[in-house]
This record gives C-alpha cells, structure tokens and sequence, in this order.
C-alpha cells in the first residue's frame, strides 16, 4: 500500500496525500483530558490492554484533548452526524455524553473542593506542631480523615464518569465535508470517469481463468497449505506484481514522496488511533495475536497504520512541511466471504497496495463517497472504482480520505508554528496500488482470444521487456493430493465459482 501524509496544506486534487495541522494545542476550560485511572468495566476494546484508554491511563501517551463543551453546545448536530454515519454508536449516546459531561464537572468541582479544604487543614495542622495531645489538633485529625473519605469517593466517581465519557468520545466520527453525499452507498455521486472500456470480439473471461489458463496463479488445493481466500503467484504472475510495485514507486519518487519500510505488528492503541478497530471487541477485519502468549499486538491491515504510528508523538516545525511518505507493506485482514464475491483474488486474506491507473491504460471512474461508507476517520473519502470485464462491473481498487485532525489528535502528530504556537496535522491517506486487484485488471481487460494476455506498454520495461503473458509463462504442476475428498460435501456450493 502506498499512504502519504502533508502537514500544513491540503491539496484540492481528489488524490492530495497531506497532512495538515488546524487545531490549536493549548489549555481550554471545555476540553476534557484523561486522568491516571482504570476502568473495571472491560466492555469495550478502549478499556482492553494496550488501547487508548489504557495507554493514557498508564502513562504511556499523553492524555487527548477533545472540546467536550463545543461538542455539549452542538449535540443536536453531533448527533445528526452519528445518525448520518454507518457504525455501531447510535445518536442517543451523544445526549448520553452532555449529561455525563454535566456530572463530571459537578463531580469534579466537589473534588477540586474537596481538596482546597484538605490542604486548608494540613496547612492548620503545621501550625499546631509539638501540639499533637491537644482536643485541637485531634478535630483536626477527625475532619481530615472525613474529609480524605469524602475526596477518595469523589475521586472514584470522577475516575468512572472519565471512563464513561471516553468510551463515547473515542468513538465519535469524524465531522463531514458539507458536499459529502448523505445516505448509503447508493447515494455515492460520480466525479468522473476516465478512459474507455475495451471492446472484445469474444467473450471475456475472468482472470482467474486466466490466471489457470496461463498457470500464473493458483488458488485450488489450498485448503490444506493456507487456508480459504490465500493464493500463489507463479512464474510472470509474481514478475508482474514486482513489476506493478515498482512502476509506482518509481511514480511516487518523481513526485517528492520519501519511503518507508514499516512494520507488520503494532498495538491496539495505534489501530484504534487510526480509527480501524470497531469499539467493542476484536471481530473484526484485524488479526490479533493470542494475548495469553505474546504481547497484544495486531497485524496491520494497511501500511497507513505503519506510517502514521512512525509520526506519533512527535513535533515537526512548520517550514518542514509538508511531509509526504508512502510505504509498501503486506496487509493482513480476515475478509470474509458471503458467497456473493466471485472464487478468485479480489478479496484475500493477505495482499500488497500501492495508484496510477491513466498510464495503465485503463478505464477508471471516481466516486465521493457518502456518509455510511467514511468509516470512522474520514472527513471525505474518494474511491476509484475500475471497468473489470470478468465482472462485467466496475470494482474498488483504490481510496483516499481526508482524516483532517481525527487521527493526528488521537496519536498526538502535530507541528509548531512561527509563532510557537503547537497545531495538530491534517492526515490525507490514499492506496496507491493494491496488488491482486490491479493484477486482475491486467489480466481482464488485456487479454486476447487465445487466453495470452498483453503486458501494458508502460509496464513493459519493468517485466524484462516482456509484451505478451503466454502459457510457457507458467510453472506447470500435477496436483496428487486429497483436497478434494475434504470438500467432495461442498461440491456443489462452489461450482458455481469455479
């Protein structure tokens, strides 16, 4: 996958990869910020260990800052903005959060109270010093003992009424571009479409058919290697995937980008920043490993997680921006399959992202994305959607979304005026290139009547000079195992797809 990241300037094209840095890092009555406390709920993943919540209790991360009395003044359109979102909070939480709010500064004030006045009576103490047998002195030590109860009660009030904001807060979405289309995926409104579909004088056939024919790629007596949705690139296949990675990288390097080689594992805090982790529970798209063995770390599902963990915590000035990098990384996500996807490589387990489809010679479209399909971090996404004839639809390949400050404030990435003043970035994400699916539009919309398939022009010097994918391309092998009788029950549920 290839991220990029600009602080300070957002572009107006639909791909600006930036980062941007709007909100003011300073002190203010209605932000709420995290205290040194743990939450005996556990319910959902921002009380899990090494979440959010639990850095910042732990003192792993500085506490994050949101504007809980804006938020308070505007619940009515925070509200609307949750009901606009597809996700798991529902609108009445946000009402929910004003009237915790309002508990947890009548709370807060009673311990800010609370302790005035035991500091008032430590302070009468020291004057009663060597005086420790007079009635005095031991009404002091009545009230004080009082008083520590009282404040000890307050405090575990305010410390559960903390967990309970947080646990909303955290899962509030982003705010929405005002041009964003509102509804579900149906609504998504077509910016532009580049390029034509090929025209064939044959039926064409998908790619993996192709992919079979040309013995490039293989995805049959797998069930016993790795599993359902893995898959193996042979010969030219694994030729044209390299080729694909580094005809982008090559791209991206004209166009100012620095690389990055990231990590695979990361915790659950970075993720959850990143806004990738449902709040509830780990079932979601991202492996986990198993905690009571190794350490709570997940398997990234896209390199912007690496990228953006690489800039957590850190502080850049104003005339370094804007930065841009991109990364290559494998990402690992437990897609499932429904049975409506075709059997192939469109949705895997495993795969390598990188964007440049004009130069491919292929016909792409451009879709702004409405509100149910932002995800949580998005202000505004654009997909890219390619003509695949196999599917005789158009199909997502690629995304950019503008997270605005959503994931810098949560990891803390911010930069420092001229001024002195500390500002937090703006994170512009975009995938690149995604492997297995560009593979697919080479192999659909390129092939020939024989079944060779015809390397695009501007790949060509990345393939060795080769032009046409044919059979001898292949690494021919005889299958002698029993796959087969395992799934001889699920025959007929797959024939269809094969």
């Amino acid at each position: 996958m290839i991220r990029t990241t600009i602080v300070r300037t957002l572009r107006s094209s639909f791909l600006a990869r930036t980062n941007r840095c709007v909100v003011h890092h300073t002190q203010h009555p209605g932000r709420i910020l995290a205290r040194c406390c743990s939450s005996q709920d556990g319910k959902y993943l921002l009380h899990e260990q090494d979440g959010l919540y639990d850095h910042m209790t732990r003192g792993i991360i500085d506490e994050i800052e949101f504007d809980v009395e804006d938020i308070c003044k505007n619940a009515d359109s925070v509200a609307q903005r949750v009901r606009d979102r597809k996700g798991e909070m529902q609108e009445d939480e946000v009402y929910k959060l004003v009237d915790l709010w309002q508990e947890r500064c009548r709370v807060k004030g009673q311990v800010d109270e609370l302790q005035e006045q035991r500091q008032a009576l430590a302070n009468q103490g020291k004057d009663l010093k060597g005086q420790q047998n007079s009635a005095e002195f031991k009404d002091l030590q009545v009230k004080g003992r009082q008083l520590r109860k009282e404040f000890n009660e307050a405090s575990r009030s305010e410390t559960e009424l903390n967990s309970q904001l947080y646990n909303i807060l955290l899962r509030l979405p982003n705010s929405c571009h005002p041009s964003v289309p509102v509804g579900d995926e149906s609504q998504a409104r077509l910016v532009e479409t580049v390029g034509e579909k090929p025209a064939f004088k044959f039926v064409p056939r998908g790619h993996l058919e192709l992919g079979e024919r040309l013995d490039i790629l293989q995805l049959r007596h797998l069930a016993n290697v790795s599993g359902h949705r893995s898959y193996y690139l042979k010969g030219a296949g694994a030729q044209l995937q390299h080729a694909l990675v580094q005809f982008t990288q090559d791209r991206l390097y004209k166009q100012g980008f620095t690389p990055l080689v990231v990590p695979d594992f990361f915790y659950p805090a970075i993720l959850e920043g990143c806004g990738m982790m449902k709040s509830r529970a780990f079932d979601t798209q991202i492996y986990t490993l198993d905690s009571t063995k190794h350490e709570s770390l997940c398997l990234a599902g896209t390199a912007e997680v690496g990228i953006a963990g690489m800039f957590k915590d850190h502080v850049l000035r104003a005339d370094q921006l804007p930065q841009k990098a991109f990364a290559v990384s494998t990402c690992y996500r437990a897609e499932t399959w429904s049975g409506t996807e075709p059997h192939g490589i469109y949705r895997v387990h495993h795969f390598t992202k990188k964007d440049l489809y004009s130069e491919l010679g292929l016909c792409f479209r451009i879709i702004d994305m409405p509100t149910q399909e932002l995800g949580l971090p998005a202000h505004r996404k654009y997909d890219v959607e390619a003509w695949m004839p196999g599917r005789d639809s158009f199909g997502e390949v690629s995304s950019a979304s503008n997270c605005t400050d959503y994931q810098s404030k949560r990891l803390h990435i911010r930069y420092e005026t001229e001024q002195e003043e500390l500002k937090y970035a703006h994170t512009v994400n975009a995938t690149a290139c995604a492997v297995p699916r560009l593979i697919i539009l080479i192999l659909e919309n390129f092939q020939q009547e024989d079944g060779s398939v015809v390397v695009p022009e501007a790949l060509q010097p990345y393939m060795a000079g080769r032009k046409v994918l044919t059979v001898q391309d292949g690494l021919p092998m005889k299958y002698t195992g029993r796959e087969r009788r395992v799934f001889k029950q699920h025959k007929k549920k797959f024939s269809k797809y094969r």
